[in-house]
């Protein structure tokens, strides 16, 4: 049945099942087979980790772009809406190229949900947005594509690709159900983007992550690019938003780079970006411009990323959405919002480390926190349950606490919304449209 609009478009999409028992990449394999293998017609940076994979993406997407190239770009979830996911040159595909794209890969998955129909089925939710993704770069050309991976690696629908680089920027506990509950054994999903002979670079990976990672980049035979020693970043705060970074390579010392997205763990995402910049710029015969990379890294802007909304009272949106990216934004709010008065409205998933990540949250000294609660796609934690501090409260509408934080703030308050990507997503809907 062919498609004609945009919101028959996404039914089929979502209509599908998000995730099947047996994780292996046999189907998704043999779908991209059925589609001509549109997956081995451009070249790609493959992009994994447990924090920061968006953050990294945009800094690559901004380097490339900055340097003349055509960018295509793959990341979930959406911020703004679906069509964020995919993108050339900095534009989202349009409903029209989604459309066409969907009514293409139909007939395909109508064929393997027969053919699979004794082994569990044909393509998930997943995996027909990634094959739309190989099918519109195919069309497109970009001269890379930056394909970040939906949940671990190894058995991600991504996984097909034979990319020029690829990247590991963290590994921390999230996805226990699906990657693990041990670092090393999340470790292991990630690593399973590591290619025969592929550079991979590698952020700040926990020692007992890294081990596994090692081993299997030298099964593979993989030059390894890991933070502090083959690349290093010092940062320093800049004089109104963002940081100034220097960054050292193997070959290269690239002083004074201005960082627009602000957070203590960006001078790390913006070093690990330029490596793997640095890499595929080789490989493609790239004669790099030093201002280029600079203008490139100022320019760096993400949806939902420590990201200002409003300015009086300041007002900024984080995705942190797990312990690790809250441990990392109470750092950011210590660091550079000290002595200021935080009121934080957060909404966690249930499958996360609520009580934890609010105790993290409440290390910073003058912050009051508000949990609340939003149309969530998964269980929400029991925030009532939670609200047990007398520096926490529950209000179950965001809207409503809003309107109670910023009756109680000061003009130099800073007001934080955090604890989910989709949380953020609604309430940044709210401030920019």
């Amino acid at each position: 049945m062919t498609v004609k609009d945009y919101q028959a478009a996404l039914a089929f999409i979502h209509g599908r099942t998000k995730f099947k028992k047996s994780p292996q990449l046999d189907r998704m394999r043999l779908f991209a087979a059925e589609l001509g293998n549109p997956e081995r017609k451009f070249k790609s940076i493959h992009v994994t980790g447990t924090n920061g994979k968006g953050s990294t993406v945009a800094f690559l997407r901004e380097l490339f772009l900055k340097q003349g190239l055509h960018v295509g770009t793959y990341t979930s979830p959406f911020i703004v809406r679906f069509n964020d996911r995919i993108t050339f040159d900095g534009q989202m595909i349009s409903d029209q190229e989604l459309i066409a794209l969907v009514n293409q890969v139909q007939p395909v998955v109508a064929k393997l949900d027969q053919r699979l129909k004794n082994q569990g089925g044909g393509p998930t939710e997943f995996e027909i947005i990634t094959a739309i993704m190989f099918l519109y770069f195919a069309q497109k050309q970009p001269d890379v594509a930056i394909i970040e991976v939906g949940i671990g690696g190894k058995y991600d629908s991504t996984n097909i690709i034979s990319p020029m680089v690829s990247v590991i920027t963290t590994v921390a506990h999230d996805h226990a159900k699906l990657l693990g509950t041990t670092l090393a054994q999340i470790a292991e999903h990630k690593a399973g983007i590591i290619k025969s002979d592929c550079p991979v670079v590698l952020g700040k990976i926990p020692p007992a992550a890294l081990q596994v990672i090692l081993q299997k980049a030298q099964q593979e035979k993989a030059p390894v690019y890991q933070l502090g020693t083959e690349f290093e970043v010092a940062a320093k705060a800049a004089a109104d938003w963002g940081e100034i970074i220097n960054y050292r390579g193997q070959n290269e010392y690239l002083k004074n780079l201005p960082l627009a997205l602000l957070g203590s763990f960006q001078p790390a995402n913006a070093a690990v970006a330029l490596t793997a910049f640095l890499l595929a710029a080789k490989q493609l015969e790239l004669k790099w411009q030093l201002p280029a990379i600079s203008a490139a890294l100022g320019n760096t802007s993400w949806p939902g990323r420590f990201e200002p909304v409003n300015s009086q009272p300041l007002v900024i949106l984080d995705g942190a959405h797990n312990l690790a990216a809250f441990q990392e934004l109470r750092q950011t709010l210590q660091t550079y919002f000290k002595g200021t008065k935080v009121f934080a409205i957060a909404a966690i998933l249930a499958d996360k480390q609520p009580a934890a990540m609010i105790n993290e949250l409440l290390k910073v000294p003058q912050l009051e926190l508000t949990l609340t609660e939003f149309a969530a796609p998964r269980m929400l934690a029991d925030e009532q349950q939670l609200a047990e501090s007398s520096r926490v409260s529950y209000c179950a509408d965001w809207r409503q606490a809003l309107v109670k934080n910023v009756q109680q703030m000061s003009a130099d308050d800073l007001l934080l919304f955090c604890g989910s990507l989709y949380f953020i997503s609604d309430v940044r809907h709210y401030f920019v449209d």
